[in-house]
């Protein structure tokens, strides 16, 4: 397989769903498509300033119900999601993505995407790696700075849990899982003038329908060069320990 960007390969998920969450926002706020980019999903300018110290009532908060998907899982959602799924070209396979999303009244956007890799390629990073460049790819891909992190798991399986504060979409709560070959990225943005109190009710609410096993990681040969940007030689590492939790929070420079 040809080199490849490690950022590139977080970023096949977490554009499929900045995507989709941003064609369920257009759609409801009737702008146009071009070329806005994730500006247009801004959640700071759209969402009136309810529900704050002044008193006014805030919108009522959404009821989750179970959407299942044909991907194998099912998940809360405040309304039917628009879907959109795409097969990406890397190297010479093709990873299968789906993104769906659901806005609701005040704004708040509800998403949650999948990203099938080959397994030869997940086999050849450890996990810790893999879920760090899917935090990184949407942190950059929403200009974003992380105000805390912690490591989680689902059904034993490896997560990174955070929240991010972006200038171009307000404040985002996510979680990563890697499921086997699968990189699941949920993601709930928000205004962050207004408490978000639904977010940790989405986040938790993912249930895995018949999940794979988990892929063990491969163990390089010795002598063997590691480029960071190759499925083969990388660092074989170690995974993290999926019965623990360990929360922490970045360092202020």
């Amino acid at each position: 397989m040809r080199p490849l960007s490690r950022l590139l390969l977080a970023s096949l998920t977490t554009l499929a769903l900045i995507a989709g969450a941003c064609a369920n926002q257009q759609k409801t706020d009737g702008s146009s498509g071009g070329t806005g980019g994730p500006q247009a999903m801004s959640t700071i300018e759209d969402v009136p300033n309810e529900g704050s110290a002044d008193g006014t009532a805030a919108a009522p908060a959404p009821a989750f119900k179970p959407y299942e998907a044909t991907e194998g899982f099912t998940i809360g959602m405040p309304a039917e999601p628009q879907v959109e799924r795409k097969q990406v070209p890397l190297g010479a396979n093709t990873v299968n993505t789906a993104a769906f999303s659901s806005r609701t009244e005040d704004g708040t956007i509800y998403s949650i995407s999948t990203a099938d890799y080959p397994e030869k390629l997940v086999a050849s990073r450890p996990p810790e790696a893999l879920l760090n460049e899917g935090k990184d790819g949407l942190v950059k891909q929403v200009q974003g700075t992380i105000k805390e992190e912690a490591d989680v798991t689902l059904d034993g399986y490896p997560g990174k849990s955070y929240t991010v504060t972006s200038p171009v979409v307000g404040e985002l709560k996510a979680r990563n899982f890697l499921v086997g070959p699968r990189l699941y990225t949920l993601l709930v943005i928000y205004n962050p003038n207004h408490p978000n109190t639904t977010a940790d009710a989405f986040l938790t609410s993912l249930k895995l329908v018949n999940p794979p096993p988990a892929i063990t990681t491969a163990t390089p040969d010795a002598g063997t060069s590691m480029d960071a940007g190759t499925v083969e030689g990388m660092d074989a590492g170690t995974g993290t320990d999926a019965g623990t939790t360990t929360p922490r929070r970045r360092k202020a420079k």
